[in-house]
C-alpha cells in the first residue's frame, strides 16, 4: 500500500465527530501521522532490499555448488587421463592380434566415455605452439622447409571440456 492510500484511510481525530460537534486537531497528531508513515515507508525500502540481497545470495550459492560439482567431476575424469595413456602404450606395443583387440575395445569404450563427458583431445601437431593449451617439454631444431614454433610432436595428449584445459598436452616444438 503507498503513502498516499494510508494518508487516505487515516481517520484523524478532527474528522470524527462527538456529540455534534468537530474536534479541533493539534499539529502534534499531524507531526506522528507523518512520522509514522514515513517510519513504514522506510521499513518497506529495507525489505525490498534484504529481499533483493537474499535473492542474489541464493542464486550466487545454486552457482557455486553447481560449479564445485562441476570441478569435481572434471577431477575425476582427469584422474583417468593416466589409464588413457597405458591403454595407449600397451595398445602400440602388443603383439598378439587377440591381445591388441581386446585392449582396442576397452581403449574405445574409454574414448566414449571422455565423449560422453564431452571432453575432446587436444591434438596441436602440426600447429603453431599455444601456451594456453599445450607445454612444450623440448625445442628441436627446424628442418628444411619447416617454419619454427610448430608442433612437430606430441609427448602427452592433453584434453579440454569446453574452454577450460584438463589436462595440458606436452609437447616437443622446432626451434
Amino acid at each position: 500500500m503507498e503513502n498516499e492510500e494510508l494518508k487516505e484511510k487515516i481517520e484523524t481525530p478532527c474528522e470524527k465527530e462527538e456529540k455534534g460537534a468537530k474536534k479541533k486537531c493539534g499539529k502534534k497528531w499531524q507531526e506522528e501521522a507523518e512520522k509514522a508513515l514515513a517510519e513504514a515507508e522506510e521499513s518497506k525500502r529495507k525489505w525490498y532490499a534484504v529481499t533483493a540481497e537474499y535473492e542474489n545470495y541464493r542464486r550466487r550459492t545454486q552457482n557455486q555448488a553447481a560449479q564445485r560439482y562441476q570441478d569435481g567431476r572434471n577431477d575425476v575424469i582427469a584422474a583417468l587421463f593416466p589409464i588413457g595413456d597405458n591403454l595407449g602404450r600397451a595398445l602400440d606395443s602388443c603383439t598378439d592380434e587377440n591381445t591388441k583387440k581386446g585392449l582396442e575395445m576397452v581403449l574405445g569404450a574409454y574414448k566414449k566415455v571422455l565423449e560422453g563427458e564431452g571432453v575432446v583431445e587436444i591434438d596441436p601437431i602440426g600447429q603453431p605452439f599455444d601456451a594456453a593449451e599445450a607445454e612444450a617439454i623440448m625445442a628441436v631444431p627446424a628442418e628444411n622447409g619447416e617454419e619454427t614454433g610448430i608442433v612437430k610432436q606430441v609427448y602427452v595428449k592433453g584434453y579440454k571440456k569446453g574452454e577450460k584445459v584438463l589436462r595440458y598436452a606436452q609437447v616437443i616444438v622446432t626451434q
